[in-house]
C-alpha cells in the first residue's frame, strides 16, 4: 500500500468549500469522484487545509492510500475528469507511509487581496474596497500579530479545535501593483482566522478604533470583537510546506 499526496489548485467560487458536505459540490467531493472513476474503485481522500466557500487555493493537498503504482500520466487523465475550476498540479508518494496531509504540514501561507478602483477582471478574485485607509496602521497591526500565539479572538464559534495556539512566521501587508495584499504564514490556522485578521485590521485602518484597542481585541479572546465579514473570494491558500524529503515525485 502506498500513500499518495495529491497537490491541487482551484477557483473557490465554483465550490461550496473544500471539504465534503452532503450532496453539495466541493473540492474534495469532485477529487474523490474523479479518482474513483479513473481507478474504477471507491477512493477517499483527506485534505491538508479546509477552505471555506469562495476561498481559492493555489496549493492544497489531499492524501490517499492505494495498492497500485501511479506515474505522471495520471495527471492528464485526472484533469480530463475534473471540472474546469479544479486541477491536479502534482502527485507525490510519501516517504513516510503514515504521514498525514493535514497534521504533517509544518507551514501554511495565505494571501488576502484587496483593490480600490472598480475592476471587472478582479470581480470575485479580490475584495473591492473603495475606502480611505491608513496603511501605516495596517503595518502596525500586522507586526503586532507576530507578538501573539493565542488567536481565540479570531476563531469562529464552535470551532472543533483543542487549542487556539498558533505560531505566525510572517504577517505583513504588501503593495502589489494597484492592489494591497495581506500575507500571513504560520504553522496552523483556526476556522475563519485569516478573514477575521483582515477584517479587523481594515477596521482599525479606517479609524474605527485605535492600535491600543486592536491589542485589547487580540487579548480579549472574544470572537464577537473581531470582524469576520470580508468575503472568502479575496482569500488564497498560497502554499503548504512539508518536511524536506517527505514528498517524492512520481516517475
Amino acid at each position: 500500500m502506498t500513500r499518495y499526496f495529491i497537490e491541487v489548485q482551484y477557483k473557490g467560487t465554483a465550490f461550496h468549500g473544500s471539504q465534503i458536505q452532503g450532496q453539495q459540490v466541493t473540492v474534495q467531493g469532485e477529487l474523490n469522484k474523479a479518482l474513483s472513476l479513473f481507478l474504477r474503485r471507491p477512493v477517499e481522500t483527506l485534505g491538508a487545509s479546509r477552505t471555506d466557500e469562495g476561498v481559492h487555493a493555489l496549493c492544497n493537498y489531499y492524501h490517499t492510500d492505494l495498492d497500485i503504482s501511479l506515474d505522471r500520466k495520471v495527471l492528464y487523465n485526472l484533469n480530463a475528469l475534473l471540472p474546469a475550476a479544479l486541477s491536479v498540479k502534482n502527485i507525490y508518494t510519501s516517504a513516510d507511509p503514515a504521514a498525514n496531509a493535514r497534521f504533517g504540514a509544518i507551514r501554511r501561507r495565505y494571501r488576502y487581496r484587496i483593490y480600490f478602483k472598480k475592476d471587472p477582471f478582479l470581480y470575485e478574485r479580490a475584495l473591492s474596497f473603495p475606502y480611505a485607509i491608513d496603511r501605516d496602521i495596517l503595518n502596525h497591526t500586522a507586526a503586532m500579530l507576530l507578538e501573539y500565539t493565542d488567536f481565540e479572538t479570531f476563531s469562529k464559534r464552535n470551532a472543533q479545535t483543542k487549542t487556539f495556539k498558533c505560531t505566525l512566521y510572517r504577517s505583513e501587508w504588501e503593495a502589489v501593483g494597484d492592489e494591497l495584499h495581506f500575507v500571513v504564514e504560520g504553522n496552523r490556522f483556526l476556522r475563519g482566522m485569516v478573514r477575521a485578521l483582515v477584517g479587523t485590521q481594515l477596521r482599525a485602518a479606517r479609524g474605527k478604533f485605535s492600535l491600543d484597542d486592536f491589542r485589547q481585541i487580540i487579548e480579549s479572546r472574544d470572537c464577537s470583537r473581531a470582524d469576520f465579514s470580508v468575503p472568502g473570494f479575496g482569500l488564497y491558500l498560497e502554499q503548504i510546506t512539508y518536511p524536506e524529503g517527505l514528498l517524492l515525485p512520481l516517475p
